[in-house]
């Protein structure tokens, strides 16, 4: 039985080195949304398995032995011959912030079939996870659909990370319209406060976010990051912020990614139906989420930069 079986991308991140002057060299590093966070997931402990497509290349070989050095399961990974790995090029500011050029046309992560999902894998989990990055065209579209059918009908939790990249969208209202198909199917959404306020035109990602818990009634968390400033959790009876953890940031990609690993960890250590989250319980898991994203901007890269359980922990009681 797995915690938690994520459908999306993964991909490679070149991120930037400094050189000499002002030339950089970029580095190779495993990445990808949904493999950020089951790789931050099997770092405390959890079962965690990955679905989805890599080339048959280089790259998607490295990918597939990064999963497996991180124990995550890759029963549900394809390799293909015909697609290649998509590639993404990571450029960092002055204050860590990262923006992301992909290299992605007919990537293999956008070329999954519906029957090429180990459904299998879905019987198996308590939390199903996903992405809108595989939402943005066919076949990937109708297998993520496919997919998120199964595992409600299953009665899986299913947790949502929309991950707005819209450089890999035909359109600003595609994008809309696809994520907000994602949310008919959502439990737990975590969002940016960008996300939030792209999906519901609301200038205050509080209202953002009250407004997507009253239209979505599927919805029973939704998690809001706002970067240095923290995050907040709320549910249907209780709304919680905390303020984030004081450290040194280097690179913020997979920051988000890892909070989301954090905060479901917790949750499921708390072992809780959603439901029954008390305020108390949202402040457990939004602070080991919070510290988790923190430490992770510390170092530069995706899932090489995840802490692991004692690293959070000594953050959390220092």
């Amino acid at each position: 039985m797995f915690d938690v079986v994520a459908l999306g991308e993964m991909l490679i991140d070149f991120t930037p080195v400094k050189s000499q002057g002002d030339n950089y060299l970029f580095s190779p590093n495993p990445g990808g949304a949904p493999a950020n966070l089951l790789c931050s997931l099997a770092k405390f402990g959890k079962r965690a398995a990955f679905l989805g497509k890599v080339g048959d290349d280089q790259f998607g070989h490295l990918l597939r032995k990064t999963l497996e050095d991180n124990h995550v399961s890759t029963e549900g990974m394809v390799m293909s011959k015909q697609y290649q790995t998509t590639l993404t090029f990571v450029h960092l500011n002055e204050h860590g912030d990262r923006s992301f050029r992909f290299y992605r046309n007919q990537g293999a992560d956008t070329m999954l079939e519906p029957e090429e999902v180990c459904y299998a894998l879905i019987d198996r989990t308590k939390i199903f996870h996903f992405g809108s990055l595989t939402l943005t065209c066919n076949p990937a579209r109708k297998a993520t659909l496919s997919a998120l059918e199964y595992a409600k009908k299953a009665g899986k939790i299913i947790s949502y990370d929309p991950n707005l990249r819209l450089s890999l969208w035909d359109n600003k209202q595609l994008a809309k319209e696809m994520i907000q198909k994602g949310l008919d199917y959502a439990n737990i959404l975590k969002l940016s406060e960008e996300e939030a306020m792209f999906l519901t035109n609301c200038q205050d990602y509080m209202k953002a976010a009250q407004t997507l818990m009253e239209r979505y009634h599927n919805l029973r968390i939704i998690l809001v990051t706002l970067g240095a400033n923290g995050s907040l959790a709320l549910n249907r009876h209780n709304c919680v912020s905390l303020t984030a953890y004081p450290v040194k940031a280097v690179d913020t990609t997979a920051a988000g990614d890892s909070f989301f690993g954090g905060f479901l960890y917790q949750l499921l250590e708390l072992g809780k139906p959603l439901d029954a989250l008390q305020e108390e319980d949202l402040i457990s898991c939004l602070s080991f989420g919070n510290a988790t994203g923190s430490l992770t901007t510390t170092k530069k890269g995706s899932i090489y930069a995840l802490p692991d359980l004692q690293e959070v922990k000594k953050l959390m009681n220092e």
